[in-house]
C-alpha cells in the first residue's frame, strides 16, 4: 500500500481546467466537486451545455495499465448493453494525463438511490449482476489484483499495529484480538473458486435506479469469487439474509451459474473488508479530507467498539454457513 499523504495538494480549479483543455473540453460553468475520498470527481458543463463528470485517479493507487482495465471492462459491459458507466472516449483513449495526474471524463448520469428493501430493484440487481459476471468469467483482469489475503489482511495488519493515529490504551489488546481474527480467517478460506472479473465494492451507494438497476463505480474492479458481488447485498437477521440470498441467486443464474459453495467466503470477507476499510482510512489520514469525513478514528471508544465487532466476526466465522432456504 502506497502512502499518498498529498497526492492532491497541486490539483487547483485552474490545473483542472487546464487539463480538460489540454483534451478538447471548456468548461462553461459548474466545477463541482462531488463526494469521493480514493480519488477525485468533477462534475460540469461545457460550451454545448453537455454535461460530464472528470475523475482524477489518485497518484501511485492503480498504474495506467490498471485503470484501463477497468475502463476495458466496463466499456464491454455496455457494448452488450449492460447498465453502465463507462468512460467516453478523446483523441483515441479513454485515460489522459495531465501534470502527473491521470485523468478520465464520463457522462453524468442521474439516478434515484438503490433501496435495499424495495424487493423490485433487489430483483433487478440479481439480474443485473449476474449479467455483469457472464461477461466477467470470459477472461480474468491481467493487471489488477485478485482478492486474497495479503491486500486484505496481511497489509492492513501491519498499517493497523504500527499507527499512532490508533490510541495507545486499546493497541495490545487490538493485536491479540486481530491476530485471532486473522487466523481464523486463514483457516477458513479456501481458494477453490473461479477468479473473475468483479465490480468488487458492490454496495448499495454504488448503485443507481433508473428505471433499472444501474451499477457504478468500477474503481475497485479486481478478480475475485462471485459471492464478492453478492454478500454487500444483504441485511438484517440471518433468516432474512437466506430469503433474500434466495431471490438473489434464482434470478442470478437466469445469466450466470452460482457456486453454492462460495456462500462459505461470506464471514470470511466481511471480516477481510472490516479491517481493509480501518487500514485504508488510517493509510490516507494525512489526506485533508479523511480526519473530516472519519474523526471516530482516533476515539478510544471507537476502538473498544471495534474489539467487540472483531470478536463477533470471530464467532460468525466459526458458524455453519448461511444456506440457501432452497437446498436445505
Amino acid at each position: 500500500m502506497h502512502s499518498s499523504a498529498f497526492a492532491f495538494h497541486t490539483l487547483s480549479p485552474d490545473l483542472i481546467v487546464a487539463s480538460l483543455a489540454s483534451i478538447g473540453i471548456r468548461i462553461d460553468s459548474g466545477l463541482t466537486a462531488l463526494n469521493s475520498y480514493e480519488n477525485r470527481v468533477y462534475q460540469f458543463c461545457d460550451e454545448d451545455r453537455q454535461r460530464y463528470v472528470a475523475k482524477y485517479y489518485r497518484p501511485h493507487r492503480w498504474h495506467r495499465e490498471q485503470i484501463l482495465e477497468e475502463h476495458q471492462f466496463t466499456k464491454q459491459l455496455l457494448d452488450n448493453e449492460i447498465p453502465v458507466i463507462a468512460p467516453l472516449t478523446f483523441n483515441n483513449t479513454t485515460l489522459h494525463e495531465y501534470q502527473n495526474y491521470l485523468f478520465a471524463l464520463f457522462p453524468s448520469v442521474g439516478g434515484r438511490q438503490f433501496e435495499t428493501d424495495n424487493i423490485e430493484q433487489m430483483e433487478s440487481v440479481a439480474m443485473l449482476l449476474g449479467r455483469i459476471h457472464q461477461i466477467g468469467a470470459q477472461q480474468p483482469f491481467a493487471y489488477r489484483p485478485t482478492i486474497g489475503l495479503d491486500e486484505y489482511l496481511y497489509q492492513p495488519q501491519e498499517i493497523l499495529l504500527t499507527s499512532s493515529v490508533i490510541p495507545k490504551q486499546v493497541q495490545s489488546e487490538l493485536k491479540t484480538t486481530l491476530n485471532q481474527l486473522i487466523k481464523i480467517v486463514q483457516q477458513h478460506w479456501h481458494n477453490d473458486w473461479q477468479a473473475i472479473r468483479l465490480h468488487g465494492d458492490c454496495h448499495a451507494g454504488n448503485i443507481l435506479w433508473r428505471d433499472g438497476a444501474m451499477i457504478v463505480d468500477f474503481d475497485d474492479a479486481r478478480n475475485g469469487p462471485a459471492i464478492q458481488d453478492v454478500w454487500m447485498l444483504l441485511y438484517g437477521e440471518k433468516q432474512e439474509q437466506r430469503l433474500q440470498l434466495d431471490m438473489l441467486i434464482e434470478l442470478y443464474q437466469e445469466f450466470y451459474e452460482f457456486d453454492i459453495n462460495q456462500l462459505k467466503l461470506i464471514e470470511p470477507l466481511r471480516a477481510m473488508r472490516m479491517i481493509h476499510h480501518l487500514a485504508w482510512i488510517i493509510q490516507r489520514w494525512q489526506d485533508p479530507a479523511f480526519p473530516i469525513a472519519f474523526p471516530w478514528i482516533t476515539d478510544l471508544d471507537f476502538w473498544y467498539q471495534q474489539l467487540v465487532i472483531f470478536k463477533q466476526q470471530i464467532q460468525a466465522i466459526k458458524s455453519p454457513p448461511i444456506q440457501l432456504i432452497s437446498r436445505m
